[in-house]
């Protein structure tokens, strides 16, 4: 699915429910809204605030109406699967927050610079599968420096800040940092 039709789209579906979503989302979907990719995304990851009852109801029934016009939107497109992640960004972080999309029924936010790449990074680290993420968040030497203890502490296998230390060098080489 594309992003900012979708949330569009839902956003209409909300309002005409007259319900009404603000939230933080991170992931592919919050890049996108920025306009720093452009790539299809599986989902919207909500980090906060859990989503009610009538919210997810509401994201399912706008699903199966996405499915008919032929959309390709499972039933869990709106989810809390990174709702974790609260609990490992650096303090402070909900004070960096910045908007990413603002229509009648739905406000989105999403995390600043900082805190969405190292969400980014570590997922680099961890499945391999974000690089074209990182690389179009374009981090300065500095920012990549500054993510690095961040990232590194967040898994307990002794290997893992080695791997993350690897991960970033090749990442600041790949965006012409030097090393």
């Amino acid at each position: 699915m594309l992003p900012r039709p979708t949330i569009e789209a839902f956003d209409r579906h909300l309002a005409g429910l007259g319900l009404r979503l603000e939230a933080i989302v991170v992931g592919g979907s919050a890049l996108a809204l920025l306009d720093v990719i452009t790539r299809e995304t599986r989902d919207f990851g909500i980090l906060a605030p859990a989503l009610n009852v009538e919210l997810q109801a509401a994201a399912r029934s706008f699903a199966a109406l996405q499915r008919g016009a032929g959309v390709a939107i499972g039933d869990d497109w709106l989810n809390n699967g990174p709702m974790q992640l609260g609990d490992v960004l650096p303090p402070g972080w909900r004070l960096r927050v910045r908007l990413a999309y603002a229509g009648a029924a739905v406000r989105l936010d999403t995390l600043g610079q900082a805190d969405l790449l190292k969400t980014k990074l570590f997922a680099l680290c961890d499945r391999g599968t974000d690089l074209a993420d990182c690389l179009a968040l374009a981090p300065t030497a500095a920012e990549l420096l500054e993510a690095l203890p961040s990232v590194a502490w967040q898994d307990a296998n002794p290997d893992w800040p080695a791997h993350v230390a690897a991960t970033l060098a090749d990442l600041q080489r790949r965006l012409g940092h030097g090393r």
